[in-house]
Order: C-alpha cells, then sequence, then structure tokens
C-alpha cells in the first residue's frame, strides 16, 4: 500500500525541498510503520494456523496497540505483556492500554525486573504454560517478516525522486526496511529516540548497504522525554503544515531535519524525504502528564 508524500510549504535556502511520506494516514489504528510491520507477520499467523497473537509493551505502546487493532481486524486473540506491575489498577488512566482493551486484548502485567527477561526461553515457556500455544511478536515488532514489510515504504518513484530520506529510529526494524530499498546513490539519516550508539550495530545485522547513518543529537534527553522546546516546535510545525507529529519518534526527527537544514547540512538543490511512522495515539498519554506538570500540550486533530 502506498501512501501520499506531502510537500511541506516553508520555503528553505539553496533550493532544498521537503517531503513528508504521510504513512500515518494508512490505517486509523494499525498506524504507520507498525502497519508495514504487521502485514507479513498476520499472513505468517495464518499461515501457521495460530488464532493468538502475543506481544510486549510499555504503558503507551504504539505496538501494543497496533496489535490489537491487527487482532480486532483479522480475527486473532491478542495478548499483551505489559510492563509493570503497578499499571494494571491503572487502566483507566490510561488511553493506549484503554484502547487495546476495547479492541479485545488480553494483559498480562509483570514487574519490570521480570520483564527484562522476557525473551528468556523459561519466560516464554510461562506464557505458553498461562496462555497456550501463540504467534510471539516482539516488543516494537521488529523481526526479518517486519522488516520486509518496511522494504515496501518507497515507490520506485521515491528512489529516484529524493537524494536523502530520513526517519525516526526505534528498535530499527522500519529504518532497515528503508536501507534495503533504498537506492545507493540517496543518502539516509536515521533519527534515534534513544540514547546510545548501540543502534547502528542492532541495524548492521539486517542491512548490507553503507548509505545510512545514525544520528542520537535530538533524542531530547532519551525514549519518551521531551523539552518545552520540543513541545513548542510540534505545535509551531503542526500550525504552519496541519501535519501532526508525535512527541517520541517523528517529531524529533522533523526538528533533527530542519536544525541540520538551518546549520547547512544538506546539499544544495536536496529533495529530503521524511517519514511519518504514525505514533499519534501517544500523543493523549503525553498531554496527560504536560497537564499534569502545568506544561503546555500538544496540539493536534484526535479525530
Amino acid at each position: 500500500m502506498e501512501s501520499i508524500n506531502q510537500k511541506i510549504q516553508i520555503t528553505f535556502p539553496k533550493g532544498i525541498e521537503l517531503y513528508m511520506k504521510r504513512d500515518d494516514l494508512l490505517h486509523p489504528i494499525i498506524s504507520g510503520n507498525k502497519f508495514r510491520k504487521l502485514k507479513y507477520n498476520i499472513e505468517e499467523a495464518k499461515r501457521l494456523g495460530f488464532a493468538t497473537l502475543l506481544t510486549f509493551g510499555g504503558a503507551f505502546s504504539n505496538h501494543i496497540l497496533a496489535v490489537a487493532g491487527a487482532g480486532a481486524e483479522y480475527g486473532f486473540t491478542t495478548i499483551g505483556v505489559i510492563r509493570g506491575e503497578e499499571l494494571e489498577s491503572k487502566i483507566h488512566e490510561n488511553p493506549t492500554l484503554v484502547k487495546a482493551q476495547e479492541l479485545g486484548m488480553q494483559f498480562y502485567f509483570v514487574s519490570r525486573s521480570a520483564y527484562r527477561d522476557k525473551e528468556s526461553l523459561s519466560f516464554i515457556a510461562n506464557l505458553q504454560k498461562i496462555f497456550g500455544n501463540f504467534y510471539l511478536l516482539p516488543e516494537g515488532g521488529t523481526n526479518e517478516l517486519a522488516i520486509k514489510g518496511c522494504e515496501e515504504i518507497l515507490t520506485n518513484e521515491d528512489k529516484q525522486f529524493f537524494t536523502h530520506v530520513v526517519s525516526a529510529v526505534g528498535t530499527g526494524g522500519t529504518f532497515s526496511g528503508i536501507i534495503n530499498s533504498s537506492n545507493e546513490k540517496q543518502q539516509l539519516i536515521g533519527f534515534s529516540s534513544l540514547k546510545g550508539a548501540f543502534l547502528s550495530d542492532v541495524i548492521r545485522n539486517f542491512v548490507v548497504k553503507t548509505n545510512w547513518d545514525i544520528n542520537d543529537d535530538y533524542h531530547f534527553g532519551g525514549y519518551g522525554k521531551v523539552t518545552d522546546e520540543l513541545i513548542e516546535f510540534l505545535n509551531s510545525f503542526y500550525n504552519q503544515t496541519t501535519i501532526p507529529l508525535d512527541p517520541v519518534y517523528t517529531g524529533k526527527m522533523v526538528f533533527g531535519v530542519l536544525d541540520k537544514i538551518r546549520n547547512g547540512y544538506f546539499p544544495e538543490n536536496s529533495k529530503i524525504l521524511m517519514i511519518h511512522t504514525g505514533g499519534l495515539q501517544g500523543i493523549k498519554g503525553m498531554n496527560f502528564a504536560l497537564r499534569n506538570k502545568n506544561k503546555e500540550i500538544i496540539n493536534y486533530d484526535e479525530n
């Protein structure tokens, strides 16, 4: 499935043009890169005869909600293993978990220490004792089939027209798929939402091309962290373009791209494609936290 490339109607120096691939509009629930990541996993789960999907995530996980949505749409039972036992009594305060529950997802809450062992054979075996057979989706959804789906983000036209492709990076699956399908003459930049330089090593497990780089200058303190400057930027960009940005991934990436344009990073006449990976459902949870701190909230159309 293709999504539109929306030109950003801002005049940039040196003849630079900036576009946004609106993958956030692909599906109302299974949004953005999650739609791509789940596509072939859903096909595989059906082929193998599984009736249940099980996955992992935190309190405001885009992936948890997307899997719940996929289960509702394609007829799977869904189970979400959620990090943080204390959340079990606070589901009603969490818009992500409320929506996932409405879509039929069953939750299994575990402590943060137990969650760290979620990939161990003993942890998985215990889940199988409790829930029976299930198709296992990793936290964040990144596996070989997810990367195959993300290799469909760039169209043939994208590969010829754009000099640069940029994306937010979380677990590395989306960016790996983009790298694999890119034109080797293109320059790809992944903007990390996490602290630390480990992502490049993760991505190298899935790609052979070398036309890419990870930038970790715009994480704003780490995963899920925001600043007043970032919130002001998200609202300013929305007012200018009507494109909503999530504060965890895409918002930080767009901030970084515009900053690098201002600082002369991109050559003359660059044509830059930014990938909107969705995640807008997380704005509600972030705004809940911002209101509690009497901070400016993120403006967007909830419909």
